[in-house]
């Protein structure tokens, strides 16, 4: 398996780029292959696909695409061309925020994804990113502490609440104010 390849980039296709490494010509499927630039040197995180009829690679500039990728192309009914066309209008990041969140409707958005595939997405994926979002936690605000600590005892999941942290807690309301407002939001999050 090609876990990554690094080269310069040679040929610049419709869904692919070429990259020239030591010689030998490596096409790479890539979201936006018009980003690239002719010659300059290229490191990308590659999936190596293998069909009855041919071999393909899949390139990622960013680790967490490529990481959302992988656990894409596992849910019944998304390939790799589909989980790289998702990749194309959604980042990694705002994936994983949207599957977290159960944003089924952003999900349906995206290129070849109906409701019912959404759905399984959330269902497959939720969950399994906690990590990645913990990583990227930013110093708290503590009346957002109190708000979310009050929300937990309501019976909010955590994974609910990243959404809501954005939004509020760089706010600096009072804690009634800011639990009042995250009420609000997951109220309409949930379509109530």
């Amino acid at each position: 398996m090609i876990a990554f390849i690094q080269g310069s980039v040679r040929l610049i296709r419709n869904d692919t780029i070429v990259l020239d490494v030591q010689g030998v010509g490596y096409e790479v499927y890539v979201s936006h292959p018009y980003n690239f630039r002719l010659g300059e040197d290229q490191f990308l995180y590659t999936y190596q696909h293998v069909r009855e009829d041919a071999i393909l690679l899949f390139g990622f500039v960013h680790e967490k695409d490529y990481e959302v990728f992988m656990r894409l192309i596992n849910v019944k009914g998304i390939g790799p061309r589909t989980a790289l066309n998702m990749l194309g209008v959604c980042s990694g990041k705002e994936m994983i925020q949207a599957i977290e969140e159960d944003d089924v409707k952003r999900l349906k958005a995206l290129p070849g994804i109906g409701a019912k595939t959404a759905s399984q997405i959330v269902l497959d994926l939720k969950g399994k990113f906690v990590s990645a979002i913990e990583e990227e936690s930013v110093d708290t605000n503590p009346v957002w502490e109190e708000v979310k600590e009050a929300l937990l005892s309501l019976g909010y999941k955590g994974n609910q609440l990243t959404g809501v942290k954005k939004e509020l807690a760089s706010q600096d309301i009072s804690v009634d104010a800011m639990l009042r407002k995250a009420l609000a939001l997951l109220a309409k999050r949930n379509g109530v």
